[in-house]
């Protein structure tokens, strides 16, 4: 896939060529609830999409508008963002394609299985396969947001190392609402 899709480089944190100030992007997911937080930092109008049981905490975390997924379809009702980050990701990213304008990107979390690089192309929209990696620069930029609750760490659940399994069984579950927490004693 590397060879077919274009790959971008953007940070919600630190200098970079993304400039987030009017732009209007949307997420999802458990990292989306970061995205949305660091996108209304840096100025972005931004579109949370989740169940509507999430949408009264998504709104108190910044988003500007919401989108019930069990009631439409995001891709049928959003047109014209700068940034999607898709929280879930794979084969099915393609269909947010047609919600970005032209120099747009699609950020899946997870793409493996993505078959849109020839409609990217065409709609000269860009798809970022770039991994996370961590950085201390950004860490360190990030730290003080967290101090002071610029940005809020939203927590499904907390367990024990020794309830790894449990909390794998949770994840698989689905519908997370934040992280899950491994704590050690």
């Amino acid at each position: 896939m590397s060879d077919m899709t274009n790959r971008t480089r953007f940070s919600l944190t630190g200098t970079n060529r993304f400039r987030w100030k009017g732009k209007r992007c949307w997420a999802a997911g458990g990292v989306g609830h970061f995205a949305l937080q660091l996108a209304k930092w840096r100025g972005a109008h931004v579109i949370a999409v989740a169940s509507g049981k999430n949408e009264a905490l998504l709104r108190d975390l910044g988003a500007d508008k919401f989108i019930d997924y069990t009631r439409q379809a995001p891709e049928d009702v959003v047109r014209e963002v700068d940034l999607v980050v898709d929280g879930v990701g794979g084969p099915k990213s393609g269909r947010f394609l047609r919600t970005l304008k032209r120099g747009g990107t699609l950020f899946p979390i997870f793409s493996l299985g993505f078959e849109g690089a020839d409609e990217a192309r065409e709609r000269g929209v860009t798809v970022s396969t770039t991994q996370v990696r961590s950085s201390g620069t950004q860490l360190e930029e990030i730290a003080p947001l967290l101090s002071d609750g610029t940005i809020k760490v939203v927590i499904d659940g907390t367990y024990l190392l020794e309830q790894a399994s449990d909390a794998h069984a949770r994840a698989e579950q689905g519908h997370i609402q934040g992280k899950i927490v491994l704590t050690v004693r």
